[in-house]
């Protein structure tokens, strides 16, 4: 995932468990101070990490017991703070993902993806121009939508 990113000048590194102390350290200072805004993390080093400010997490595989998703999208939206979890989900999951839905005793939305789409975005992977396309319009939509909620504010 990082050397896919890399490709298209996004800046990201990971966290796991065969990085030494060290170098786990240095990661996770990197990401608070915003030199990188893109971190990879495992399950077993993703536990504990405390970042204000982190707006999206984004699982690629749901993890193997129902709480350590919490702990998972449990990185964003803090306090008061909105922020935005997302996880795929592949056919054999599905049962994992109601055992989710069990354990929060909440629903979680589900968005269907046809083989159709998924292509479509394999395709962009080998296109670094397109990704940072779709990133800066991303960031362009929440920008407006940042400074449409600060009008209705104002009135």
């Amino acid at each position: 995932m990082t050397k896919a990113l890399e490709r298209a000048d996004i800046k990201a590194s990971t966290l796991h468990g065969e990085k030494d102390q060290k170098e786990r350290t240095e990661v996770m200072s990197l990401f608070k101070q915003g030199k990188i805004n893109i971190m990879i993390a495992t399950d077993v080093s993703a536990r504990g990490i405390d970042i204000p400010d982190v707006h999206y997490v984004i699982n690629y595989d749901l993890p193997e017991k129902s709480e350590n998703y919490v702990h998972r999208v449990g990185r964003t939206g803090r306090g008061i703070k909105k922020g935005i979890a997302i996880a795929f989900c592949s056919k054999e999951e599905k049962e994992r993902l109601e055992e989710i839905q069990q354990f929060l005793n909440k629903k979680i939305e589900t968005i269907p993806v046809s083989k159709k789409e998924y292509t479509y975005t394999l395709s962009l992977s080998n296109e670094a121009q397109s990704i940072k396309e779709l990133i800066q319009e991303q960031e362009d939509w929440e920008e407006k939508r940042k400074n449409r909620r600060r009008k209705k504010k104002k009135k």
